[in-house]
């Protein structure tokens, strides 16, 4: 599970605008038929996605004025950019272990 940076397991992320209040990201759960993994890469592209839209928010806001703080607008950018980093990276390796599995002899 992709831990620390923008991770899933219980990471909390600061949300912009006004309070500074964080909320966790989702929790991976597995379910009966065995979409543990399946639910933690889509809790990750979720969180992503989350990420990216806040970075949003706050450069609209900053064109507008209403950004309170330029920390905000940087510490989500910067969060945003890892996770991209980070999703990125986990799928060079899936695709590395995909072809690794196709090069194996039966």
């Amino acid at each position: 599970m992709v831990d620390g940076v923008g991770g899933v397991n219980g990471v909390n992320v600061s949300r912009l605008g006004g309070s500074g209040a964080s909320r966790p990201l989702r929790e991976p759960t597995e379910s009966a038929d065995g979409g543990g993994f399946a639910s933690s890469i889509g809790g990750a592209l979720d969180a992503l996605g989350d990420a990216e839209k806040r970075v949003d928010e706050a450069a609209v806001a900053s064109a507008t004025g209403d950004l309170s703080s330029v920390s905000d607008y940087m510490v989500a950018a910067t969060e945003a950019q890892l996770m991209t980093e980070v999703t990125v990276a986990v799928r060079n390796r899936a695709i590395e272990s995909f072809n690794e599995i196709m090069r194996m002899q039966i």
